[in-house]
């Protein structure tokens, strides 16, 4: 048998249904750059998903696209993003963010998480200092929906983050590369309705949630920065062909595939979370979503070599090592099955 891999949730290509409305549709002429009868039908889906009709929707490429193109345009060329010093703006986009001229201002990563309390007390400090106009100025807020460590905000904790952005006049934007696997894990205390309406802008994850490509940027209540169209051209996010886009998009909001889907992920990962626990194998961190993190020794790594595909994700002092493993939209429990047979 050929290695079953973990690394990652986009290492499969696209949901069945997804590439046969693309075959079905292929010699069907329609206008470019999401002008196309596809993403407008899908523009509509996700807005009824979401309960909000002012919502304005565009369509990108990808993930490091998005979080650039989005933060570039909400905030002016004095302004600075905040982030967990584990966000992935922060470690895993090659400095786009600050290529485009922002900072990424970053804050105490509390398993993955913003703490509320240190969010509000920096911003304070900020503006009791009388020395801020020398200062990169704070002008956003960036979370992940689930994290860097598959940990989730709780709906509270989001709605205290959007409270003190206003109260300080800057803008929150939620990262909703693994939405479908956050919303859809058992530890999450609220809706897409209940997200779209803590934040400025979020996105839906499409690269990791049964897409080719493409993620759906979402202006909750219409509040679309000035050209933002030509904005994420100049970001090199927009696609020609944007009813590539908007098929995807518009199959996985048809009959909440999105979120069945993205339950199958929370389900084969507790399975999989299951089968070290058995085995009084540690993890690094509680996780419930798609991401689980086992902390296993070098013998243990060895006996999987060639056999099963995961992520090195630390090391610890003692030489054991944090791993990855991560579940996706096609995960089955054949793959699961044969973790366990091997542990």
């Amino acid at each position: 048998m050929n290695p079953i891999s973990f690394t990652c949730d986009y290492n499969e290509g696209a949901h069945p249904l997804i590439l046969r409305r693309l075959a079905e549709t292929n010699l069907r002429q329609e206008p470019g750059y999401g002008e196309d009868s596809f993403c407008a039908s899908a523009k509509e889906k996700i807005r009824s998903a979401i309960g909000r009709p002012e919502a304005e929707v565009f369509f990108l490429v990808g993930g490091t696209q998005t979080n650039s193109t989005v933060i570039d345009a909400m905030l002016g060329r004095y302004e600075g993003v905040i982030a967990a010093e584990t966000g992935h703006i922060a470690v895993h986009e090659s400095g786009a963010v600050e290529f485009c001229g922002h900072k990424v201002i970053t804050l105490p990563q509390h398993d993955g998480k913003i703490a509320v309390d240190e969010l509000e007390a920096y911003l304070e400090h900020f503006h009791a200092d009388p020395t801020w106009p020398h200062m990169v100025y704070p002008g956003m807020v960036y979370i992940s929906f689930p994290t860097e460590y598959g940990t989730l905000y709780t709906k509270d904790e989001i709605s205290r983050i959007f409270d003190i952005c206003r109260r300080f006049g800057i803008k929150l934007f939620i990262d909703g590369a693994r939405l479908g696997y956050g919303l859809m894990s058992d530890a999450c205390d609220m809706t897409i309705r209940d997200l779209a309406g803590l934040c400025d802008a979020f996105y839906i994850g499409g690269t990791k949630v049964g897409a080719l490509c493409g993620e759906a940027v979402v202006f909750p209540s219409g509040n679309v920065p000035p050209h933002f169209f030509t904005i994420i051209k100049q970001h090199g996010a927009l696609l020609a062909k944007g009813r590539l886009l908007g098929i995807q998009f518009d199959t996985l909001f048809t009959d909440d595939l999105y979120f069945k889907i993205s339950r199958n992920a929370i389900e084969r990962a507790m399975e999989l979370k299951a089968v070290f626990s058995r085995r009084g194998i540690p993890f690094h961190i509680d996780s419930p979503s798609n991401q689980q993190f086992p902390i296993l020794t070098r013998e243990q790594m060895k006996a999987l070599e060639g056999k099963v595909l995961f992520e090195i994700w630390d090391t610890l002092p003692d030489g054991r090592v944090v791993t990855r493993f991560a579940t996706s939209w096609c995960s089955v429990r054949e793959q699961i099955d044969y973790l366990d047979s091997i542990i």
